[in-house]
């Protein structure tokens, strides 16, 4: 299990070292804490090509470029969210859950919406810095502030989530996400297309 503890910096620090030096890949092993960071991984990579995709200064062929390294990123990070509920659910197995509530959200959900604001706060609090704009700068100041008691929010939920599954009273299931427009066979846009 992780505590929110733990997650925060987690996605905290891998942003620090990825925005010095970007790792080509993130490769998960079989511990929690490397399916998160390659999840978290997932979702930087989502951003970075995300604000490149707004570019008006390139070629079309680069911005469809983009927007198709941004569909592959996406179905990883919701394999990786996957994968994160697998593993906790694997780690509560035992847990009686006969009497408990079921969650809406999973706890790896959970987590990939840590992760997506760990990245807000960090351009934000770049934002936030800025000489060059001051309106720009206390404006991002503020949503800052916001952002973090969200993330503290939530992080809370999740770590509630997870010791009240523990305790029965609890319980979240794997829900698949079955990306279709990834899968030429299911797309009607790439099958509708055979000759």
């Amino acid at each position: 299990m992780i505590r929110r503890e733990e997650l925060l910096p987690l996605h905290d620090g891998a942003l620090a070292a990825w925005y010095k030096e970007k790792p080509a890949q993130v490769e998960p092993g079989a511990d929690l804490r490397s399916l998160i960071l390659a999840q978290h991984f997932c979702n930087f990579s989502l951003w970075n090509h995300e604000d490149e995709a707004r570019r008006r200064d390139v070629a079309d062929a680069y911005i469809a470029e983009t927007k198709r390294a941004i569909d592959k990123w996406n179905q990883k990070r919701n394999d990786f969210i996957e994968k994160i509920d697998l593993h906790l659910l694997e780690q509560l197995k035992g847990c009686d859950t006969s009497k408990a509530r079921l969650n809406s959200e999973t706890a790896g959900s959970m987590v990939d919406r840590c992760s997506i604001l760990a990245l807000k706060i960090h351009h934000m609090g770049i934002n936030a810095a800025r000489k060059d704009d001051l309106e720009v700068a206390v404006q991002s100041a503020g949503k800052l502030k916001v952002l973090r008691v969200q993330r503290d929010d939530l992080s809370g939920c999740l770590q509630d989530l997870l010791e009240d599954y523990a305790a029965g009273r609890r319980y979240f299931k794997l829900y698949r996400q079955y990306k279709a427009y990834n899968d030429p066979r299911l797309n009607p846009a790439l099958y509708g297309r055979k000759s």
